[in-house]
């Protein structure tokens, strides 16, 4: 599985939402099981996002997929990016030396 990060703002609309029905935000996680990723880390933060999602999926086309879904909605905004993790990217670095 890929691993993804999702940087989420909440519209006016979803800060509503959330504020009425905190429990939501575990809903949308379970909704996007169904679509085939999974959030494996969720943080609140203070700053320019509301929240920062850690999310596994298997392809750059499924991850599109739940982003394009959510944000249809209006209540998020989203900024998602493809992650590795620092081993890989060295063991990718190692592998891929000229010398």
């Amino acid at each position: 599985m890929e691993k993804f990060i999702m940087l989420s703002k909440l519209t006016d609309e979803g800060r509503k939402t959330v504020k009425m029905r905190p429990e939501r935000i575990k809903e949308v996680n379970d909704e996007i099981e169904k679509m085939g990723a999974k959030v494996i880390e969720q943080y609140a933060v203070l700053g320019e996002f509301d929240f920062i999602n850690i999310l596994e999926a298997p392809d750059n086309e499924t991850i599109s997929r739940v982003s394009i879904e959510l944000g249809a909605r209006g209540t998020i905004q989203l900024i998602t990016l493809a992650a590795i993790s620092i081993e890989e990217l060295q063991q990718t670095l190692n592998s891929s030396s000229i010398y």
